[in-house]
């Protein structure tokens, strides 16, 4: 049935679009100004898709755009969907399956999450080197489909190195200043707690956040290279003065999204992958 649903909405978006997409993007909450920077073909709204999940979170839009930014054909999912949201893991993933049916081979997930590293500052961007998993599933729990994926895939490089020599080069040429570290994955809605973080900071994690993990388990299970990147828009608990924000998540991520376009627009542009 799953596997059915996919070729469904897959056939449905191919009939709107004749745009054959190479990388898949999922634009994080207050970046999806990275559309901006596209030749937009079409865009469809999540609603319109059969078998699509729809989120209604503050700063994440609910469209599939599809279009080129230099010669690079791209589907870019302007929101995704949260396990918070009460989306179950296979419907968070859902657009991935998708993605990968209607041709992608690399996928680039951007995020807003918590600094924990304390050398981290709100506003800093940093290419995600390895996740750590901090809920008790995945999207792979259950039966699996031998036409889609392994039962049990290699996880020893979530985040291609192709990838992040790639977007290393490019910061370097555009003289984009970043970090490099490890992100947890934490379930939300509630912001952690100081004890979670100190916790997690002895895990060795340096940014936390409620999403990515799910995408990339299933991208690489789909046999995708995956290019993670974060955005810093606070310090996690205990590491900061104040309570958290969901607006001041989206304004500091906002801010962040100038060079962060500009950062991927510049590798999608040298892409020779």
């Amino acid at each position: 049935m799953f596997y059915n649903q996919i070729n469904e909405s897959t056939a449905f978006i191919q009939q709107i679009t004749a745009t054959k997409p190479r990388i898949g993007i999922i634009l994080g909450s207050g970046l999806g100004s990275l559309v901006d920077e596209m030749e937009v073909h079409h865009t469809i709204s999540y609603a319109d898709i059969p078998h699509f999940p729809q989120s209604h979170l503050v700063g994440h839009a609910g469209n599939l755009v599809f279009g080129t930014i230099g010669s690079q054909e791209l589907v870019v999912m302007q929101g995704r969907f949260h396990a918070y949201e009460g989306f179950p893991m296979k419907e968070v993933t859902y657009p991935i399956y998708v993605m990968k049916a209607l041709g992608i081979e690399s996928l680039i997930v951007t995020n807003a999450c918590g600094g924990i590293n304390p050398t981290f500052k709100p506003g800093d961007l940093m290419i995600i080197d390895d996740f750590i998993n901090g809920v008790s599933t995945n999207p792979l729990v259950g039966p699996n489909d031998d036409r889609l994926g392994p039962r049990f895939p290699d996880m020893s490089e979530p985040y291609s190195s192709k990838l992040r020599d790639h977007a290393r080069h490019t910061a370097h040429g555009l003289n984009i200043e970043y970090k490099e570290g490890i992100y947890t994955f934490f379930q939300g809605p509630y912001y952690e707690t100081r004890a979670e973080i100190r916790m997690y900071g002895k895990l060795g994690s340096d940014a936390i956040g409620m999403s990515t993990v799910p995408e990339t388990i299933v991208a690489n299970y789909l046999g995708l290279d995956v290019l993670g990147i974060s955005v810093i828009t606070n310090m996690a608990t205990g590491l900061r003065t104040g309570k958290h924000s969901h607006d001041e998540v989206v304004a500091i991520a906002n801010k962040a999204s100038l060079d962060l376009c500009k950062w991927v627009t510049q590798m999608l542009n040298t892409w020779d992958f």
